[in-house]
């Protein structure tokens, strides 16, 4: 069968040269090597533009690919990037690599003469250089060096066989071409030696070693190879190279170096399955793993466990590297393959030549462990085709080329727990289930602290598992119990921070005066891969904001804070540095979620170029819309508001004055918000911690935008029971009586009237005027009598009215109308959301409307109403609005017996309160689905 697709010489379509500009050439290349795999769009620009792509690449791509598809079938857009849909072995180097693991078969079952005649096969598909005419080094450093090493390769082990055959007269014209172009290829002089030997010119391989000798001293001040020189003694004593001295030397028992297997290993079935089905491949060439992780997760022990059921015919080898030159490593492995003491070079150049040579012809197991770096591992790789090399490293080494990575996290409870059994006694952590899981999270399921925890256990068979939980329950000593003999989880961490530079030494210490469990580099304005290639700290990828995220162990957590408290005195200064920054950058995303700043004058929604109040005016409004204004004295207008002037985190339409949010700031700054809540939240607890009591209180009072929307309840005590402290510590009324007015809005969006009540009286005392007023309103919402509550309203109103607050105004005007069910003020608060350029004020007002549309008896009305403030809800990301919105529609569906339309909007109801944890919702939303089941003859009770 003819190849269709040539890549080993010129590039070929269909036998005849490939058409078209070189860079079209570059990308059907590029996808040729990977025949039937998805190759991404960064990647195949990449290959075009040599690693420069212009601004422009992508959509110049999408016309590249368009043009070659009138040249070749079978060029698909997948997700990402492109495939061509081909058949590998239509392609001559995906044939190449199949015949040359087919010959190595048959070479390897003793069909020797088969075995040649497959590698011949093989190299007869080449016509010249790999890519000859393709301009991309990327390809050319990807692909076509691989190749030609392979294409070498594969030469040398065909002139093995022919030798082995006796065809040594045969090969000796070929063998001159091929010392000739290489000629610091020694396996190649050797084989030329051997051959002229074999003929019967014993004086024309003497003279071939005497040129190879000239050549390696001119070119490289280095004498022979233990290979060569050992081909140059056999001439001289007349030994002929007998094939069955190789099998002999085969056939030997490969040796095997590796550690003693970990008898109590537990779990990690994922990487060991991972490795396993890497060892497993018929590879065309040798293939590297890399095992990397936080110091103490046990990547050691994974790969002493996984190599111990790998078999390699030609050996097991071992080599732990830590901070070792690879010149010595070198030294080791290759006494470990049989090189004499006095054969091996004293040259790191010679010495890497010998080891490839010497593991060419085998297949090999090597483990190289504690791995500092890419430099270090790569003279240390073996080359034998069907090789396996593990290498293990707190760093991904990410430079290493055609390596495989995984990252090992640390273990999970169920593995953790068993774990601890096998060093402990299962016997004991069966007796103590509670305390065992205590253990296992308090060592954060880290491999290394487990084993001493453990071992600590095993010595002290009178304690119980719930004492050394107790002692490990101290974060402050923690690291210190975790130390057993020579394992201290202190000692592993402290390796890796003596190993960094200043700059990152001091990085981390920074970095511990932070408890989030993770942390975006915006925080201490850094680059944190550093951290990350010395395996303290673990990429957790792109967030929702599409920023990257970091995290650590939290013992590593603890002992940068160690360091910090050491080296530099506490926390305190680090988060002093950034406390403005924090606060501010979390100022502005706040700043996106409010439509307008009450009382300042400037009422409508501000683009990203302005600014408002300054943070220490401290007065937005952010929770008055997200009242349900259906409580008692409000009962019969059954209208469940849920966004008005707090919390956008959509679209923001432009107001009259031209002073519009764009949409996408909006949203971006939504997503950041939520990206970070974990890390603000956690950092309200620092600040507060730190005896920063102003930054603690702002910061708990920006974020509550952020958890009205998302209902984050538990967040939203936390950070406000902190705030308050923090605003009491400090002596801010004012800041005290905005948390209070925050803490009264989660009171009430749980249904907790009397203690939203509370809260807005203890914050009464302490504001007066606009704020003042804005709590009377809210105070109006949870009275129980209907005259109380519109005394209220009207007294904030007038406030409003004489302060010239139009967002106040339409705040009371919508509050009133809810209450008298009365279309005048209603109109007149819409009309006034209408022009601060706020769509969630105006969706809270049409939910009033939508039911009194219904009360009127027009329904019609009443559902588009509620479709319009559903559409602004969801385009928001108001999770509660939208829900209050469904049931809205809902009602309005059934006055039109539309119970198709009713029953469908309530199922999306109740997965909205069902999500939000509203019980009442729910339970309503129950109510009208059992009245539209039973209207539609389902019901059965």
């Amino acid at each position: 069968m003819n190849v269709r697709f040539g890549v080993l010489g010129p590039l070929r379509v269909e036998g005849e040269q490939a058409p078209g500009p070189a860079k079209h050439r570059a990308l059907l290349a590029a996808l040729l090597l990977a025949a039937r795999e998805q190759v991404p769009v960064e990647r195949l620009m990449s290959v075009v533009w040599d690693d420069r792509p212009p601004a422009s690449a992508e959509s110049v791509l999408r016309v590249y690919v368009s043009a070659l598809r009138k040249l070749v079938d079978g060029i698909r857009t997948v997700p990402g990037g492109y495939l061509l849909d081909v058949e590998p072995d239509d392609v001559d180097c995906h044939r190449f690599e199949r015949l040359v693991v087919e010959a190595r078969r048959r070479r390897e079952e003793g069909r020797i003469a088969e075995a040649a005649d497959g590698f011949r096969a093989a190299l007869g598909l080449w016509r010249g250089r790999a890519l000859a005419d393709v301009e991309s080094s990327v390809l050319r450093r990807s692909y076509a060096v691989p190749l030609e090493e392979l294409r070498l390769t594969a030469i040398e082990e065909r002139v093995r066989l022919d030798l082995s055959l006796g065809r040594g007269a045969e090969v000796v014209g070929e063998l001159r071409a091929l010392v000739g172009a290489h000629p610091l290829r020694e396996r190649a002089w050797v084989h030329l030696i051997e051959a002229l030997h074999q003929a019967g010119r014993r004086s024309e391989a003497l003279g071939a070693f005497q040129d190879a000798r000239r050549t390696l001293v001119d070119e490289l001040g280095l004498e022979p190879g233990a290979e060569l020189a050992e081909a140059h003694r056999r001439v001289l004593s007349d030994e002929q190279p007998g094939s069955a001295e190789r099998r002999s030397r085969e056939d030997a028992a490969p040796v095997n170096e590796l550690p003693p297997d970990v008898s109590d290993f537990a779990g990690r079935r994922q990487v060991l399955d991972w490795i396993g089905a890497a060892a497993r491949e018929e590879a065309a060439a040798p293939v590297h793993l890399v095992l990397h992780g936080p110091p103490g997760c046990g990547k050691s022990a994974v790969a002493v466990h996984a190599a111990a059921g790998i078999e390699r015919p030609g050996g097991r080898l071992y080599a732990a590297l830590g901070a070792r030159p690879p010149g010595a490593v070198l030294e080791d492995l290759l006494r470990s393959l049989g090189c004499p003491d006095g054969a091996v070079p004293p040259a790191l150049d010679e010495r890497v030549r010998l080891y490839r040579s010497m593991t060419a012809g085998r297949r090999l197991l090597v483990l190289l462990d504690d791995a500092a770096d890419e430099a270090q591992v790569r003279p240390l790789l073996p080359t034998g085709p069907g090789s396996l090399t593990l290498v293990t490293s707190r760093s991904p080494l990410a430079g290493l080329e055609a390596a495989r990575a995984y990252e090992l996290g640390v273990l999970d409870d169920d593995e953790a727990v068993a774990m601890l059994g096998g060093v402990t006694g299962h016997d004991r952590v069966r007796a103590e289930p509670e305390a065992a899981l205590r253990i296992v999270r308090l060592c954060g399921g880290l491999p290394l602290a487990l084993r001493i925890a453990g071992s600590r256990l095993a010595r002290k068979p009178g304690w119980t598992l719930d004492h050394l939980a107790g002692r490990l329950g101290d974060e402050r000593r923690r690291l210190d119990e975790l130390s057993a003999g020579d394992l201290a989880v202190r000692g592993s961490l402290a390796l890796g921070y003596r190993g960094l530079p200043d700059p990152e030494r001091r990085l981390l210490r920074e970095l511990g005066a932070l408890s989030a469990p993770d942390f975006a580099p915006w925080v201490l304005g850094a680059d944190l891969e550093p951290l990350v290639e010395a395996g303290l700290l673990q990429s957790r990828g792109l967030d929702e904001a599409g920023q990257e995220r970091y995290g650590w162990h939290d013992l590593t957590r603890l002992y940068a804070a160690e360091r910090l408290i050491e080296e530099d005195g506490g926390p305190r200064t680090v988060l002093e540095a950034r406390a403005a920054t924090v606060l501010e950058r979390t100022r502005q995303a706040r700043a996106a979620l409010l439509p307008a700043e009450p009382g300042t004058g400037r009422t409508e929604i501000h683009p990203p170029g302005r600014t408002g109040a300054p943070p220490e005016a401290a007065d937005w409004d952010t929770g008055f819309s997200r009242w349900r204004l259906s409580g008692s004295a409000l009962s019969g207008s059954a209208l469940s508001g849920s966004a008005l002037s707090g919390s956008a985190t959509g679209s923001a339409p432009t107001g009259p004055a031209g002073a519009g949010l764009e949409t996408g700031w909006a949203r971006r700054e939504a997503r950041w918000l939520g990206a970070e809540r974990r890390f603000l939240v956690a950092t309200v607890d620092d600040f507060s911690r730190a005896g920063l009591y102003e930054a603690a209180w702002r910061l708990a009072f920006y974020l509550t935008p952020l958890f009205e929307l998302g209902a984050h309840h538990d967040d939203w005590h936390a950070t406000t029971a902190t705030g308050l402290d923090a605003a009491r510590a400090a002596g801010h009324r004012q800041g005290e009586a905005l948390l209070l007015r925050g803490l009264a809005d989660l009171h009430r969006a749980e249904g907790r009237t009397e203690a939203a009540a509370a809260a807005l009286r203890a914050a009464q005392p302490l504001v007066e005027g606009l704020e003042l007023a804005r709590i009377t309103l809210r105070l109006g919402l949870v009275q129980t009598r209907a005259d109380e509550a519109e005394r209220a309203f009207t007294r904030a109103l007038q406030v409003f009215d004489e302060a010239g607050d139009r967002r106040g105004r339409a705040d009371a005007l919508r509050a009133l109308g809810a209450l008298r069910m009365d279309a005048g003020p209603l109109e007149a608060s819409l009309a006034a959301y209408r022009e601060l350029g706020d769509p969630l004020g105006e969706a809270g007002v049409l939910l009033v409307l939508a039911e009194l549309s219904r009360r009127e008896g027009v329904p019609a009305e009443a559902a588009a109403s509620a479709r319009a403030a559903l559409k602004t809800f969801t385009s928001y990301g108001d999770r509660r609005g939208a829900a209050q919105a469904l049931l809205a529609l809902a009602r309005a569906m059934l006055d039109l017996a539309d119970l198709d339309g009713a029953l469908e909007a309530l199922v999306s109801a109740m997965g909205e309160f069902d999500g939000l944890g509203d019980e009442p919702g729910k339970a309503e939303a129950q109510r009208l689905a059992r009245e539209t089941r039973r209207r539609r003859g389902l019901c059965t009770s």
